[in-house]
């Protein structure tokens, strides 16, 4: 099962990241690095896989969330690089989730459950309609408000399932 975890930051540098596998990938790989507020930096290896939410096009300045895999290998470097799934630019009043839901749609971490609403768009990472039950998968979750239980509740703006 995927872990997955994120890093919040502003993007400091965007430079093409060479693979070794062939002269092909030159170019299709990119090296993103991200800062936090706290000074902290991260790199995340794009690849042509990973997925951008709302399918935006990234730049330095930008303020992103990077998921990835937290039970994937990792090369021992300094600072730390990880295989981004998924990227998402930040947006005030807007919230991105990747994880495990459930047969009851909640999170694997117990802290979001989704309410959805006819309104919820429902989507394949190719951008095609998903139109069977979104359960008891890896969800990236695109969503505003929530309640204050445990878990938190919400309905959710859209909903990209993972296949």
């Amino acid at each position: 099962m995927k872990n997955f975890l994120s890093f919040k930051g502003t993007i400091t540098t965007i430079r093409d990241f060479y693979t070794g596998e062939n002269t092909e990938s030159i170019g299709c790989y990119k090296l993103m690095s991200v800062e936090n507020e706290d000074g902290n930096l991260v790199n995340f290896v794009v690849s042509p896989n990973t997925y951008f939410v709302d399918h935006v096009t990234m730049v330095p300045g930008d303020m992103v969330i990077g998921f990835y895999d937290g039970n994937a290998p990792v090369p021992l470097i300094f600072p730390p690089q990880y295989n981004a799934i998924v990227m998402a630019r930040y947006t005030p009043y807007q919230n991105v989730k990747v994880d495990f839901f459930n047969n009851e749609l909640v999170s694997s971490d117990n802290t979001l459950k989704l309410n959805i609403a006819p309104c919820t768009e429902i989507l394949l990472e190719n951008n095609q309609s998903f139109i069977q039950n979104p359960s008891n998968r890896y969800l990236i979750v695109v969503y505003g408000p929530t309640t204050k239980s445990i878990p938190a509740q919400t309905v959710p703006y859209q909903i990209i399932v993972m296949c």
